[in-house]
């Protein structure tokens, strides 16, 4: 068996992972101080600067605080934790997410998503619906069993609806849960089976948008996300 070499710039997000499976696990409890952070550098391995950073991500997400004069403090994430954390949750437990948790993504993503299509359809172009119908001609031609093309493709399918909103907000906030999107939508993608559906979805969204018809692209967009969400629970229940 050959093993790649850690490349430096992975250290840090190493130690990220190492400190979120603590903390998540309740290793590491709600209110308990880390060692300094030489310390934690001597006894990842690692250089101080690389402990440094992988705090300060660790920050943004929630799960610690750092305290001037005082040290890194643990958070309860429950209570700190941003959506970024998402992400790392589902990293956590390999994509087998509690029910509770998956659920509650899914339905938050309905109601942002069903929004998006009502925006869409009240203020597309004409350029966006060319990009739409270019994007799934790219997802005709794409090998079913492709998962990461197909994951990029269907994403950059539901950005381009969120931009075409003319709202700003609303692409910004689909980016921001790409890293959590693209995790689920790759188990989504293990079944080559759900491409044609997928296909059929996205041109009647297109139809819909084309005929500026609100009511009609947002049931379409709320029956394709539902269809998505069976198939993920099955996937992960099998």
């Amino acid at each position: 068996m050959e093993l790649k070499q850690i490349k430096p710039e992975s250290l840090k997000d190493k130690c990220v992972e190492r400190f979120e499976e603590l903390i998540l696990s309740g290793n590491l409890l709600p209110g308990q101080k880390l060692p300094p952070e030489r310390e934690l550098a001597t006894q990842l391995g690692v250089g101080r600067p690389v402990v440094h950073e992988a705090l300060l991500e660790l920050a943004t997400k929630g799960l610690v605080t750092l305290k001037p004069r005082i040290g890194t403090v643990v958070n309860d994430y429950r209570k700190e934790g941003s959506i970024t954390l998402l992400n790392s949750l589902i990293n956590y437990h390999q994509g087998n997410l509690a029910p509770k948790l998956l659920e509650g993504f899914m339905k938050l993503r309905i109601l942002i998503e069903m929004e998006n299509a009502k925006l869409c359809a009240r203020n597309r172009t004409r350029k966006h619906i060319d990009e739409m119908q270019k994007i799934v001609e790219q997802e005709k031609k794409a090998f079913p069993r492709d998962v990461d093309q197909l994951t990029e493709i269907d994403f950059e399918f539901h950005l381009l609806i969120a931009m075409a909103t003319d709202n700003f907000s609303f692409p910004l906030l689909i980016n921001s849960f790409k890293p959590v999107y693209t995790n689920l939508t790759c188990l989504f993608f293990q079944d080559p089976s759900v491409l044609p559906a997928v296909i059929e979805f996205h041109e009647e969204l297109i139809l819909a948008f084309e005929k500026k018809d609100e009511t009609a692209a947002a049931n379409i967009m709320e029956r394709m996300l539902a269809h998505g969400e069976t198939h993920l629970k099955n996937y992960i229940n099998n």
